[in-house]
């Protein structure tokens, strides 16, 4: 099992602490229906597409609504990301995506944005701006060929 994971507090601190809970919340969820969970004194919500889960935790004190619309508005934003193909191989072909709306929508476990739409708008435009040093070489000479097309129409 694949994930990504991040950890805004201290709860468990070492990797394979994580690695055991987060085999113990998949073991408990996998096979329900439902959207909800308490696990280990923690809140979770979660929803899975084909071969994907996706979960976010709080406290048992955070309100599952809220948590709710971060997971709805990282799910939304994702499929529109992804042309509503959310699944193993292209969330993986486009992880940077998937960090940059994460970081969109929280900042240190506080939510900053539930509207997909915002999401994706700074998503593009996050993706518009990053320096050539730090840009795979298919998206610089992406960028490449859209100079060369422009100058030649000019």
């Amino acid at each position: 099992m694949d994930t990504v994971t991040l950890y805004y507090d201290g709860t468990y601190p070492s990797v394979k602490e994580q690695k055991a809970f987060e085999k113990n919340i998949f073991s408990k969820t996998h096979r329900t229906d439902s959207e909800i969970a308490l696990l280990e004194g923690l809140t979770v919500v979660y929803k899975s597409n084909i071969d994907l889960f996706f979960y976010v935790i709080g406290s048992s004190h955070e309100n599952e609504l809220m948590l709710m619309a971060v997971l709805n508005c990282l799910f939304d934003s994702l499929s529109q990301m992804l042309r509503k193909n959310v699944e193993r191989r292209a969330l993986l072909e486009n992880m940077e995506g998937l960090f940059l709306a994460v970081d969109e929508i929280v900042d240190g476990g506080v939510i900053l944005e539930s509207d997909p739409q915002q999401v994706v708008h700074r998503v593009a435009l996050r993706g518009e701006d990053v320096p050539y040093s730090e840009q795979t070489v298919t998206q610089v000479l992406q960028s490449a060929k859209e100079q060369i097309k422009w100058s030649l129409l000019r």
